[in-house]
This record gives structure tokens, sequence and C-alpha cells, in this order.
């Protein structure tokens, strides 16, 4: 197995502080929303539900932008800088419709960096390796998800309460991140090859057939997948003490950055369908979790268990969209894959927030889980790359590159 290419390293930490700082702020978002400013489950599903479909529409444009550059790097830049910029003003709101408008400025830097920095990965990764790759670049972001929340806690410990405050100290590891993307090399595309399996109309053709098949059933089980701020609440009410709830999510992030390298791996020995089909099962059965149990023990045991999930499927499905589109599509297909998953959460964060209102968190959670585990049954009617061919394709790519 190679090492980690420098590149990757260093798109890795600056995901790694990136993250800390959202974390310092997600987390006490609930919170901060429904105590200091009133506002309730319905307005949490707006401001995550529009931010993050803001985040996923533009990574479609950023991503079309950078398949027609030739650099990806400085639209990497931007993204991350605009977020950095706009996370600490967080701090200076007073309504929750600032917050909305905050929040989507944060999710509009990510929208513009997430696609052209995982066409980066992509471009850097051989094929049997991608899985590794991104999974890797997971893991550096939950490990920031890690350290984040353990320095909001340590800031509310000492000063009780003062939400604006760790908001506003999230500018420090933001603009660290942003200095570590300068150094990053970025490979020419024209010197890259692309492998024989992308050349060919005919082999273009069933791979777009079969990337337009998995986002229709990804779209399906993101209509279950709603905002993690609903488990965040969720835990909080059980617990009845929010200082603590920024540990538990620091809990989730040490079970993410422990596997998601491990789960990026598997899917490329095992084959990513198989793999994500796994994790997507597993999300219902945590939702299922949810809407049963009642002990905040129970409910912090299918949390911790929500965290395997993570692993499973995060690198797992980019490396399936890097395996069904074309290098010189990578940005759009990258892009169009992140679309998918906002539309998905605005429906799934409104809806849920509107269920959880209404008619209690069990049948909220319940709902989540139906539709993850339809998805789940789609997905086994599918045949993608990784049911034969892709690891064939994978092991000849990874040869073809010593």
């Amino acid at each position: 197995m190679s090492r980690i290419p420098k590149p990757v390293w260093l798109l890795g930490w600056s995901s790694f502080f990136t993250d800390a700082a959202t974390e310092m702020v997600y987390p006490l978002l609930p919170v901060y929303l429904s105590r200091i400013l009133g506002a309730g489950a319905l307005s949490l599903g707006i401001i995550e539900g529009v931010a993050e479909a803001v985040n996923s529409a533009l990574r479609i444009a950023s991503g079309y932008v950078s398949d027609r550059s030739a650099r990806r790097r400085p639209i990497v830049i931007a993204g991350y800088a605009l977020s950095s910029a706009a996370r600490p003003l967080i701090a200076l709101t007073a309504s929750w419709p600032q917050v909305l408008l905050v929040r989507t400025l944060d999710r509009t830097g990510k929208g513009i960096r997430g696609a052209p920095r995982d066409a980066m990965l992509a471009r850097i990764a051989s094929a049997g390796e991608r899985g590794r790759i991104f999974g890797f670049h997971r893991a550096m972001d939950h490990t920031g998800a890690i350290v984040g929340p353990i320095i909001a806690t340590a800031i509310l410990v000492w000063a009780p309460g003062e939400y604006r405050l760790v908001f506003a100290l999230t500018l420090i590891p933001g603009a660290i991140a942003v200095a570590l993307l300068f150094l990053v090399h970025e490979p020419n595309a024209s010197s890259v090859t692309p492998p024989a399996s992308e050349t060919g109309g005919g082999a273009r053709a069933k791979k777009d057939t079969q990337l337009l098949a998995f986002l229709a059933i990804l779209l399906l089980f993101s209509l279950g997948n709603s905002a993690d701020a609903f488990l965040l609440l969720r835990l909080s009410d059980a617990i009845g003490n929010a200082a603590y709830v920024p540990l538990l999510w620091s809990a989730l992030h040490v079970v993410k950055a422990s596997l998601s390298t491990w789960g990026g791996t598997l899917s490329d020995r095992l084959g990513r369908k198989q793999v994500i089909l796994i994790g997507w099962l597993l999300y219902a059965l945590v939702y299922l979790g949810f809407a049963m149990a009642d002990s905040p023990r129970a409910l912090i045991a299918w949390f911790l268990v929500y965290g395997v999930f993570f692993a499973l499927t995060e690198g797992s499905e980019k490396a399936l969209v890097a395996d069904l589109a074309p290098a010189d599509r990578h940005g759009v297909a990258f892009g169009a894959y992140n679309a998918v998953l906002g539309v998905g959460a605005l429906a799934a964060s409104v809806v849920f927030g509107l269920l959880y209102e209404r008619f209690g968190a069990p049948t909220a959670f319940a709902t989540g889980a139906t539709l993850a585990a339809s998805a789940a049954v789609l997905l086994t009617l599918i045949r993608t790359p990784s049911d034969g061919d892709a690891m064939i394709v994978g092991s000849n790519a990874s040869n073809s590159s010593h």
C-alpha cells in the first residue's frame, strides 16, 4: 500500500482546521437558536436545509468551471476563505433569519470549494486507491470535528453561556486552513493520463447511465437524511444539559475519524456498492433506534453507532462517483453528487422539522428510517462497476501507474 501523497495530507490538514471551526458552531446551533434566539425546530430545519441546498447547488457550477480551468486550487482557496470569513459572524446575530444568512454564506464557501477539491483528490489518487484516499480525507475532516467541540466545551465551562465568544473564535482555525492551501501542489491536467476505460464512447455511455441511476437512488436516500442537528436536539432534550452536547458530537467524530480510512479501503477491496449498502442499512437501524429509544444511554449508544454509517459511506460514495465519471468531468460529477445530497437535505430537513414539531420525534425518525431502507433495496437492483469490472479497472490503472 502506497504512502498518502503530500498534497492529500495538506488538503486533509486544511479540512482538519476548517472542520474544527465548523464544529465549534454546529453542535451549539440548536441550543443557541432555541434558548437564546427563541426559534423552534422548524426554523432549524429551514436554516440547515436552505444552507445545504445552496451549498450543493453551487457545487455543480464550481465543478463545471473547475473542469474547464487549468487550475482548481484558486477556486478551492476562494471557497475556504469565504467560509472562514463568514462563520464568526454568527456571534453578531440577533434573530434566526440572520443566522440563516450567515450559515448560507458559510455553506456558499463550502459549495464553491467542494467539487474542485474532490476532483483534485480524484486526480491525485490511482483508481484502485480512491476509496482509501477519500476515506483518509474524511478521517482528517472528522478529526478536526473532534477537536472543535472539545474547544467549544472548554470555553463554555470557563465562560458559561458565552456562545457568541465561541463563534467569534472560529476565525483562528479558519485562517490557518486557508494558509495551508497555498502550499498544495496541483498537478497539471495534461500530465494525467486517463485510464483506457474512459476513452471509449460505449464505456462512457454505460458509466453515465450507472451514475444517473446511482444519483437517483441517492436522492431517495437523502430525502430521509435530515440534518444532524435534529439528532443533537433529541439528545439535548433527553440529557437535559446542553453543555455536554458538544462532547457527544466530538465522540461521534472519534468514531468517524477512526474508521473512515478503513471504510474507504474496504470499498476498494469489496466493491463500492456493497459497502454503501451496508452503510445505508445501518443508517436505517440508527434512525429506528432514535425513534424507539427514550433513555439517554440508549440514544447515546445509537448516536455513536451512527458514526460507523459515515465511515462506510462517505469515502465509498465519492470513490464510486470518481469511478463512474471520466477525469475531465470529475468536477461536474462531484457537483451533481453533492447537489443531489443538498436537494434531499432541503426537503428532508423541512419535512423532518414539521414532523418533529407536530407528531413528535419518533414519527420523524421512523420516516427517515423507512426512506433509507427503501433506497438500500433499490440499490441492490442496479449494476455498478464494483459488481465486477471496476475492481479490474482499478487494478489495471494502479498497475499502469507504477
